[in-house]
């Protein structure tokens, strides 16, 4: 007998996303407002995305069953 389908949680699958690896990745945090303040160079380093902590990663791997 075939097990049930996952359903991927779709909170998660907003936020996360899937390098080539097969490693998680994220957004960095601090670029959705009050961004007059900031240097430039430190809205430059938060475009980019990083890959997510081994613990967190764990559990968005559990919620990101098929990405």
């Amino acid at each position: 007998m075939a097990r049930q389908k996952l359903k991927t949680h779709s909170g998660a699958s907003k936020r996360f996303s899937r390098s080539g690896t097969g490693k998680v990745m994220r957004r960095r945090s601090g670029r959705r407002h009050l961004l007059t303040g900031k240097a430039r160079d430190r809205k430059r380093r938060l475009k980019s995305v990083t890959t997510l902590e081994d613990a967190a990663a764990r559990t968005a791997n559990r919620l990101l069953p098929y990405n």
